[in-house]
């Protein structure tokens, strides 16, 4: 028996059970479960100390991916400069925090065939956001974040400087001015950015990355699609991190598992779960 899970609050709506059994499934491992269990910042440091030994990994959402970080035993470089981990590994007792977030979005851009641009927008100041803003580092060395929280701005400051980036920190109410960038990764919460649809998006806009993926589209992704411009969808980024974990995790088994391959099998999962959805 091998077990994990997803673990955030509210969790209901997660494709990754559908994605991680649709790789258990590919690979033809057998005894392997993956579920789903809302669980609070304050309930996390309990739900860990009741895993036992069957458990191989964890995947974390909101509100979990900073919260963890005390609960480690340890953290890669990644986490350390985003100050998020998205990926827990559990194996002989110890708990190793990984980020696939970074390397995911990096991929999914990649993709798409965007390995350089002038200059990006992130919108957010988040966990997301700060895992968007190391991933951008691999396509461009400009890049301005508009924040809801002021507070958010050292964290990002901090990414930045980690990974030699010139970051801003603009205020949200400004955010419609970035909507001019070549690329724009929206890492913000489902209707934190309807008002920027209404207008706002400049003629033959850049590509936007939103990272939402349920509800879909949103109201820019929908906009931004209207007046001609690439969208790329969060799903891809759900997909491209979910790889990596599964990798990650079944390695702890001795399965090695080739990413790539797993790649359009949970695309396929996961589009026809939000189809029947």
């Amino acid at each position: 028996m091998h077990r994990a899970a997803v673990l955030g609050s509210p969790v209901a709506h997660s494709l990754s059970p559908t994605l991680h059994q649709a790789a258990y499934d590919a690979l033809g491992l057998v005894g392997w479960s993956y579920g789903a269990h809302d669980v609070g910042q304050q309930d996390l440091a309990a739900f860990l100390d009741g895993l036992d030994d069957t458990w191989v990994g964890l995947s974390l959402t909101m509100p979990l991916k900073a919260a963890v970080l005390p609960l480690l035993d340890s953290t890669t470089p990644v986490v350390d400069a985003v100050g998020a981990a998205n990926t827990v590994l559990l194996a002989g007792g110890r708990r190793a925090g990984d980020n696939t977030d970074v390397p995911g979005l990096v991929a999914a851009l990649a993709q798409h065939g965007i390995t350089s641009v002038s200059r990006a927008v992130v919108l957010g100041g988040g966990a997301t956001a700060r895992s968007a803003l190391a991933a951008l580092a691999s396509v461009t060395t400009d890049v301005t974040a508009y924040v809801r929280d002021p507070a958010s701005g050292p964290g990002l400051a901090a990414v930045a400087a980690a990974y030699g980036v010139a970051v801003g920190v603009l205020p949200w109410a400004d955010a419609a001015d970035g909507l001019g960038a070549p690329l724009v990764v929206s890492t913000v919460v489902a209707g934190a950015t309807d008002a920027l649809a209404g207008g706002r998006i400049p003629n033959r806009p850049g590509t936007l990355f939103e990272v939402l993926y349920d509800p879909w589209p949103t109201a820019l992704a929908a906009a931004w699609s209207a007046a001609g411009g690439p969208v790329i969808d969060g799903l891809d980024l759900l997909v491209h991190q979910a790889v990596l974990q599964v990798a990650a995790m079944t390695a702890e088994a001795g399965i090695v598992a080739d990413p790539a391959a797993l790649v359009p099998v949970l695309r396929a999962a996961g589009e026809r779960a939000l189809r029947s959805g």
